[in-house]
């Protein structure tokens, strides 16, 4: 059975879980390393990513390209910049890797989505469209974070 003290250092553990989440949220863009994020979060590398993958289903370097291929979706539906720099501007540094993690994630590679036509999203109010256009990880629904 788990003492009022187990409680709170659980509790504890997932505040800074989540600050260290919200810092990936905030700043995707930079290079953000497993051991930068794990120091917010005031833990070892190894016992952050099970924490993170525990709590929130999935790896914090997939939730961090998670966010990247989320955010270079938003940038290439506009269609005002090369794939390249869409790449640079998420924070990934190198485009193949980058083309492949959007490949895998979209369905598609970054150029084909750019040249598509998304006239039918940008009609549609900003909460359905982030909903709509989120990219999901294969697996993902079927098991949940525990949390």
């Amino acid at each position: 059975m788990a003492t009022p003290d187990d409680l709170a250092c659980e509790l504890a553990e997932l505040v800074r879980l989540r600050r260290a989440r919200d810092l990936m949220d905030r700043e995707f863009d930079s290079p953000l390393t497993v051991e930068s994020v794990a120091r917010v979060a005031a833990m070892s590398p190894a016992h952050f990513s099970r924490r993170f993958r525990k709590e929130y289903g999935e790896s914090p370097y997939a939730y961090l390209m998670t966010r990247r291929i989320e955010r270079a979706m938003a940038l290439l539906r506009r269609g005002d910049q090369s794939v390249t720099d869409v790449c640079m501007a998420v924070g990934c540094s190198s485009l193949g890797s980058f083309s492949a993690s959007f490949t895998r994630l979209v369905g598609m590679p970054p150029s084909d989505y750019r040249a598509k036509e998304h006239t039918e999203d940008q009609v549609l109010p900003a909460c359905i469209q982030k909903e709509r256009t989120r990219p999901r990880r294969a697996g993902f629904e079927k098991h949940p974070p525990t949390r």
